[in-house]
């Protein structure tokens, strides 16, 4: 058997994936290869394997849906991810959150640093954690270096929700899940989200949940 870290070994994993029709199957929660930390991307997959591989993440980050989906979830343990949000909210979810459009990215060996010491407090999920949200404090501002699909550096700050999702995908690559920084009294079923704590701040949650939100400013 080739090692995880043999470059035969990733190609054809990913030549696998692609042999099937549809959405890429999401690991869930349980499974390794979303706790352990993600191999930097070195030109395992040849361009054209590169480009597929993109296309179908992109393909199922829409299919699921959500707004950013890591290599990790597919299986494949490579410093990758797709990101994306057109932001269909109310305007008063959007200037709470801060969620702005962001165009299609593909993040090559991406890290983030914080801008500032604000931080926010939002409901977050994941989609290999399915059905269920908690209150994750992030920072409101980072600082993304990474390369996108081609090779080009990219050094970008990101504020608001597009920060959230940078730094959410970015901790997938490094066997993170999102409850491992979240607020676990704030726990909540998607049926729970919706009959309750549709709101555009958690405060109230926070409020009657019992936990503690961080300082706004």
């Amino acid at each position: 058997m080739a090692s995880p870290s043999d470059p035969t070994s990733l190609s054809d994993q990913v030549e696998e994936l692609l042999s099937h029709t549809g959405p890429l199957p999401i690991v869930a929660a349980g499974d390794p290869v979303l706790r352990r930390a993600a191999e930097p991307f070195d030109g395992q997959l040849d361009p054209a394997l590169l480009a597929r591989f993109v296309a179908a993440l992109r393909d199922t980050m829409h299919a699921a849906p959500g707004v950013g989906l890591a290599a990790p979830q597919v299986g494949v343990p490579l410093r990758l991810a797709v990101v994306e949000d057109p932001a269909p909210v109310p305007d008063e979810i959007r200037e709470a959150r801060g969620r702005v459009p962001l165009p299609f990215r593909v993040l090559v060996n991406p890290a983030y640093e914080p801008v500032g010491p604000a931080r926010a407090a939002f409901f977050e999920g994941c989609l290999s954690v399915p059905g269920w949200q908690a209150v994750v404090a992030r920072h409101a501002a980072v600082r993304l270096l990474a390369r996108d699909e081609y090779g080009r550096p990219v050094d970008e700050v990101f504020t608001g929700w597009p920060a959230r999702i940078v730094q959410h995908e970015t901790d997938h690559l490094d066997g993170m899940l999102y409850l491992d920084r979240a607020e676990l009294r704030s726990l909540s079923s998607n049926q729970a989200m919706a009959e309750r704590w549709a709101e555009p701040t958690p405060k109230r949650a926070a409020a009657e949940l019992g936990f503690e939100l961080p300082e706004e400013g």
